[in-house]
C-alpha cells in the first residue's frame, strides 16, 4: 500500500515519534494518563502487582493436582466448577462461568478464543501473547493437530482433538491426564508438574517433564 513505502529512518515521519518497543509504548501511555489525572499511579501499581503475584497458573495447577488425588473434588470440579472455584476464593472478573474439560486417552481438549482472547485470568493469570494472536485463533480451529505439533505435542492418530471456543459467557480449563509414575507424589509435587500450557491444552505432562514447545506462528511461548 502507498503508505507502506516510506523511509523508516526519517525522523520527521510521525511513526518515528512512537517508542519502538511495546513496553515503552505502554509506559508512554501510562505517563499521559497519570499526567491527565485519569489514573492513580499507586492503584495502577497495586493492580499490576496483583496480576503478577497473586494470580497465575499456580492457582489452576493447584486445582488440577487436587483433582488428581481427590476423586470427589474432581467430580465436583467437572460438574460445577463455578461453585467450587468460588468456594475456594478463586473466582472473580474474567473468571466467571468456567467449565473444566477432562483429557482422556481417547480425547485431547484444546482451548481457544476465536473472537478475542477470553481466558480464565483468576486461574491462569495473564494470557500469553500467542493465545491472543490471529494465527492461533484461526488455526487452532482449522488445523488443531498441526498447531499442537508446533508446540511439540504429538498425539496418536486415533486420539480425537476437541477444540473449545471460550467466550465472555463461558471460559474453559483443561484437566490434563495425570502422568504415569506419580503415585507416590504429594499434591504439592504434582502441582509443580502442571503448566499453563497443559491447562490450555497446548502442552502435555510427563513425569518430571512438561512437553510445551514454541508456536512458530506467534514467535512466543
Amino acid at each position: 500500500m502507498p503508505h507502506d513505502h516510506h523511509d523508516e529512518t526519517d525522523a520527521s515521519h510521525p511513526h518515528a515519534l512512537l517508542p519502538s518497543e511495546p513496553a515503552l509504548r505502554v509506559k508512554a501511555l501510562e505517563t499521559i494518563l497519570v499526567d491527565k489525572g485519569l489514573v492513580d499511579p499507586a492503584a495502577l501499581d497495586a493492580i499490576i502487582d496483583y496480576y503478577e503475584h497473586e494470580i497465575g497458573p499456580h492457582i489452576g495447577a493447584g486445582l488440577i493436582a487436587r483433582a488428581w488425588v481427590d476423586p470427589d473434588f474432581r467430580k465436583d470440579l467437572l460438574r460445577d466448577a463455578d461453585a467450587l472455584i468460588d468456594s475456594l476464593g478463586h473466582g472473580g472478573r474474567q473468571g466467571e462461568h468456567v467449565v473444566v474439560v477432562e483429557n482422556t486417552p481417547e480425547t485431547h481438549n484444546m482451548v481457544v478464543c476465536t473472537l478475542c482472547s477470553c481466558y480464565p485470568w483468576p486461574l491462569l493469570g495473564i494470557p500469553p501473547a500467542w493465545y491472543k494472536s490471529d494465527a492461533y485463533r484461526s488455526r487452532a480451529v482449522r488445523e488443531p493437530r498441526a498447531v499442537l505439533a508446533e508446540f511439540g505435542v504429538s498425539l496418536p492418530a486415533d486420539t480425537r482433538i476437541r477444540v473449545w471456543d471460550s467466550t465472555a459467557e463461558i471460559r474453559y480449563l483443561v484437566l490434563p491426564m495425570r502422568p504415569d509414575g506419580t503415585d507416590g507424589m504429594s499434591e504439592t509435587e504434582l502441582a509443580a508438574l502442571v503448566t499453563r500450557d497443559s491447562m490450555i491444552g497446548t502442552g502435555l505432562i510427563t513425569t518430571g517433564l512438561i512437553t510445551t514447545g514454541l508456536i512458530t506462528m506467534a514467535g512466543e511461548s
